[in-house]
């Protein structure tokens, strides 16, 4: 804001006025990690048309008198699409191979599926569902 204000200062010198004046410096971000390695290997596969890779995941939330509930999110990576947000108390492995199911029937199944470890993705039947659609 500074620079464009007219003044010549670079970060340092702001950050040093802010401490001499007592004030809360922000840490500074951390670089976002690459996809893919210098020597041209994949770390992670990139979506290259819609429909490629879906990634589905669990998000977790409380009301405002502290109940938890669950939104299990399946976005399309390639075109950043969210395809299905199914919200409950509690949702179990079920849930996800229904939800996989009827995105399955209406859009057809992607070439890849990416999620984390949890016990609700490593369950042996939606394993068995992935490597069936696959």
């Amino acid at each position: 804001m500074l620079c464009h204000a007219g003044w010549t200062v670079n970060h340092k010198r702001v950050e040093r006025i802010w401490r001499r004046e007592g004030l809360k410096v922000p840490q500074r971000q951390p670089k976002r990690g690459r996809l893919w390695l210098n020597d041209g290997s994949c770390i992670r596969l990139r979506p290259k048309y819609p429909g490629h890779v879906w990634a589905y995941d669990f998000v977790e939330g409380r009301t405002h008198d502290g109940r938890k509930f669950r939104i299990l999110t399946i976005i399309d990576e390639a075109s950043r699409e969210c395809l299905a947000l199914i919200v409950a108390r509690q949702l179990r492995h079920e849930d996800v191979l229904a939800a996989l199911a009827d995105l399955y029937v209406t859009r057809g199944p992607p070439t890849h599926i990416r999620s984390d470890n949890g016990a609700e993705f490593i369950a042996n039947a939606v394993q068995k569902c992935s490597a069936k659609s696959a």
